[in-house]
């Protein structure tokens, strides 16, 4: 059965695809049978596929901007990189159909503010309203201890938002971009440090809920 996870924030840089591509990566080193969907005009998640070496683990992409709602057969799982908006009624049914819906956000004034918004919005769709749709929220380009990561924690927590993951900024991370890998795909020291941070979303999403 396949499992669907829409990655997705309005606020532009704040790391959703580098979210996408290593739940991706994460379960194809897992050995389940993963796709990601590129679903953002900008085509970041397409780009980081066309640059993946063919020795690394198969991620199979597919274009939704030209093929909607295209999923390969017996994918297990399936990551869908979002446009940063829910304007229109395909982006609505995508977050609206999804088994869990992961928002990206840095501790930032202006994304905490204009995450929370979107995430309200979020909210008025039936099944999230209901709780059939788990929302887990990553921090991302992370400083632990930094007045920026105590304000993003305080306020989360204060509008009723647990933070599942908190991604540390790492220069691995765009060093693996380049060529189209995760730290899930490199058996580094600091690789296998940065999967760490991973866990805890990753065990969210195949529990299905928001629960660290």
């Amino acid at each position: 059965m396949t499992r669907t996870i829409a990655v997705i924030n309005i606020k532009g840089g704040c790391g959703k695809t580098t979210v996408a591509t290593h739940l991706a990566g994460a379960f194809a080193a897992s050995g389940l049978v993963s796709t990601l969907a590129d679903y953002d005009r900008q085509k970041s998640a397409t780009l980081w596929g066309k640059l993946r070496g063919e020795d690394a683990r198969t991620v199979r992409l597919v274009d939704w901007q030209k093929d909607y709602g295209d999923v390969p057969k017996r994918t297990q799982r399936l990551v869908v990189d979002c446009p940063a908006s829910l304007r229109t009624p395909r982006a609505r049914d995508v977050v609206r159909d999804a088994d869990l819906v992961v928002v990206p956000m840095l501790p930032s004034i202006f994304d905490e503010r204009s995450t929370l918004r979107f995430l309200g919005k979020i909210e008025t769709l039936k099944r999230v309203r209901k709780g059939k749709t788990p929302i887990l929220i990553v921090a991302n380009r992370y400083r632990a201890r930094t007045k920026e990561a105590i304000r993003l924690d305080r306020l989360m927590t204060g509008n009723g938002y647990l933070i599942v993951a908190r991604i540390p900024d790492k220069s691995i991370y765009p060093r693996l971009a380049e060529k189209g890998l995760t730290v899930f795909d490199n058996d580094t020291k600091a690789a296998r440090l940065e999967q760490e941070q991973w866990l805890p979303l990753l065990e969210a999403v195949e529990r299905g809920d928001g629960h660290a």
